[in-house]
């Protein structure tokens, strides 16, 4: 929904990855999404980011780079709260700790706290209690929302990509093979994605990174690099936006064989824009963003995934594409927040 007027919007991401990332970076790209799209519309926004984020609105590069760090922490609260204070903005939208939010909370001014992450039920009650009705919060699906689903204060706007990123194929070739796109780590499950592909007779590929750490080199070295033979199982690397387009395009289906409750899995509306069917396992987002027959299978177990597999045929491509650009493209996810902001600014307090 379109706003009658133009808004001042300020949009603060994490300090460490650019805007966008350079491959991974699950809510910086939402971020990035969010800001051309709403620069696009007409909207003037500042985003506080990293200072090699690369932007087509106003960027606020932050002094400190590390979340982690109490100093860091401190000087971007401060950075954000003097730019904020004199800059007459419309509404202020979070995607970063809610922290650094600590000296605007008390003003007048809409601020919106949108979680990618699991919710911090203490930090939503004292960001509450500050705010004096001033503060909303979003999650990126029904299933982080969780507990506080139904309350004023809080909605849903799912995750989303770029429609013009990804290129629809109404085809792919008989012997097309299936996809695993993510970290490498056990949580992801690309060791069940490799079992799945051995039991349904498909060539697999397998993109992304390693993560830094004893644990996760010796996941990757025991358990998915002794299974790579160059020919059913391809291990491609890490893969930028243009080699993802290409790759989810030409495979039969992306597997989600997730083994924990993923807050939105970006890499499946990446893969319905293109067309291709999600197969996943019924845990965090997948149910929402699956339409069980529809633009994949949600499932319980890896012989049902196996089994998915083989029926990749009674899915329609166009309907994959049609629900991702209803559901999960750049327009849908910011005529919802633009809609919010709406709301949120003709609702504002009175004090």
């Amino acid at each position: 929904m379109a706003m009658q007027r133009p808004l001042r919007i300020a949009v603060t991401a994490d300090p460490e990855i650019p805007v966008p990332p350079r491959h991974y970076g699950g809510i910086e790209r939402i971020v990035d999404l969010l800001a051309r799209e709403l620069v696009q519309r007409g909207h003037d926004v500042t985003l506080f980011a990293h200072p090699d984020s690369d932007v087509p609105c106003r960027l606020e590069p932050y002094p400190g780079l590390r979340t982690r760090s109490k100093g860091d922490a401190l000087k971007n609260m401060w950075h954000i709260s003097a730019k904020v204070t004199r800059g007459r903005y419309d509404l202020v939208h979070s995607f970063a700790r809610l922290a650094y939010l600590l000296p605007v909370l008390p003003l007048r001014i809409p601020k919106l706290m949108s979680y990618q992450r699991s919710i911090t039920p203490s930090s939503v009650a004292w960001g509450e209690r500050l705010a004096r009705g001033t503060l909303h919060f979003t999650g990126c699906s029904r299933h982080i929302v969780g507990p506080h689903s139904g309350k004023r204060n809080w909605n849903v706007v799912y995750n989303g990509v770029p429609l013009a990123t990804y290129q629809f194929r109404c085809k792919v070739d008989d012997d097309a093979p299936l996809i695993f796109v993510g970290q490498l780590d056990r949580t992801k499950g690309p060791h069940l994605a490799i079992e799945i592909a051995r039991r349904s007779g498909r060539p697999l590929i397998i993109a992304g990174n390693v993560r830094d750490g004893v644990q996760h080199r010796a996941f990757f070295a025991e358990e998915i690099s002794l299974r790579i033979d160059g020919e059913n199982i391809r291990y491609v690397g890490p893969v930028d936006d243009s080699q993802k387009n290409e790759l989810l395009g030409r495979s039969a289906a992306l597997l989600m064989p997730i083994l924990w409750e993923e807050p939105f899995g970006i890499v499946m509306a990446e893969a319905l824009a293109c067309g291709t069917p999600v197969i996943g396992f019924n845990r965090g987002s997948v149910p929402e963003v699956v339409q069980d027959g529809m633009n994949g299978f949600v499932c319980e177990t890896v012989d049902q995934m196996a089994a998915a597999v083989g029926r990749i045929n009674e899915i329609e491509r166009r309907a994959c594409r049609r629900i991702m650009e209803e559901k999960f493209s750049d327009r849908a996810v910011v005529d919802d927040y633009e809609d919010l902001y709406k709301r949120l600014i003709r609702h504002r307090p009175a004090h």
